[in-house]
C-alpha cells in the first residue's frame, strides 16, 4: 500500500503564524451570493441565515465565528484557517475547501453532499450528523477530532487518516477508498458500509472488532462446539 504523503503542517498553526496574516483586514457587514472575500479577519460575528452561494473565500481567517443555517453552495474556500467557529446547520453543496486548517470548531446538522475538501485538516473538532454523502475527500486529516452521525455514503476518499479520532455511528455506505488510514482512529463505530472499507488500512485490534460483521457479509456462521 503506497504511502501516505504528509501534509505541509500537521500541528495547528496560530493565527500570528500565517502567511498572510499581516494583511489580513477586518470583515464588517453581511455576506452576499457571488462574494469575493480576500485576506479577511472574520473575528466574533454570527451569522445567520446568510445566502452566500457561489462566494469566494481565499486567504481568509475566522475566528470565534458562528454560522447558524444559512446557504453556500457552491462556495469556495481556499488557504482559509478557522478556530473555534462553529456551524449550526447550513447548506455548504458542492462548496470546495483546498488549503484548509480548522481548529477547535464544531459543525452540527451541516450539509455537504457533493463537496471537495482537498488538502484540509481538521484538529480537535466535533463533527455531529454532518453529511458528506458523494463528497471528494483527498489528503484530508482528522487529528483528535469525534465523528458522531457522520455520512460518507457514496463519498470517494482518498489518502484520508483519523489519527486520535472517535468514530461513532459513521456511515460509510458505497464509499470508495483509496490509502485510507483507520488505525489510528480511537474507536470505530459504523451504522453501514464495512464493504466499502476495501482499500483501508485497519489494525489488527480493529480486526478482532470488526470480525462479526465481516463475517456476516461474508455469510459466514460463526459458531463454537
Amino acid at each position: 500500500m503506497p504511502k501516505r504523503r504528509r501534509h505541509a503542517y500537521e500541528q495547528p498553526r496560530e493565527l500570528a503564524a500565517l502567511p498572510y496574516a499581516d494583511h489580513l483586514e477586518p470583515f464588517d457587514g453581511r455576506l452576499a451570493r457571488s462574494g469575493d472575500y480576500d485576506t479577511l479577519l472574520f473575528d466574533g460575528q454570527e451569522f445567520e441565515d446568510e445566502d452566500a452561494g457561489d462566494a469566494r473565500f481565499i486567504e481568509s481567517a475566522f475566528t470565534s465565528v458562528t454560522f447558524v443555517g444559512g446557504r453556500f453552495p457552491r462556495a469556495r474556500f481556499t488557504d482559509v484557517w478557522l478556530h473555534t467557529a462553529r456551524w449550526v446547520g447550513g447548506d455548504l453543496t458542492e462548496s470546495t475547501w483546498a488549503d484548509a486548517e480548522i481548529i477547535t470548531s464544531a459543525a452540527a446538522g451541516t450539509a455537504m453532499p457533493g463537496a471537495e475538501l482537498d488538502r484540509v485538516t481538521f484538529h480537535r473538532c466535533k463533527l455531529d450528523s454532518v453529511s458528506f454523502r458523494a463528497a471528494e475527500l483527498r489528503e484530508v486529516l482528522f487529528v483528535e477530532c469525534t465523528l458522531r452521525y457522520v455520512d460518507f455514503a457514496g463519498a470517494t476518499l482518498t489518502g484520508v487518516s483519523f489519527p486520535g479520532s472517535g468514530l461513532e455511528r459513521v456511515r460509510f455506505d458505497k464509499a470508495k477508498m483509496t490509502d485510507v488510514d483507520l488505525r489510528g482512529a480511537t474507536s470505530l463505530g459504523l451504522l453501514d458500509g464495512y464493504d466499502a472499507l476495501r482499500g483501508a488500512t485497519i489494525s489488527g485490534l480493529q480486526l478482532m472488532e470488526l470480525a462479526p460483521m465481516f463475517a456476516h457479509i461474508l455469510g459466514v456462521t460463526v459458531e463454537d462446539d
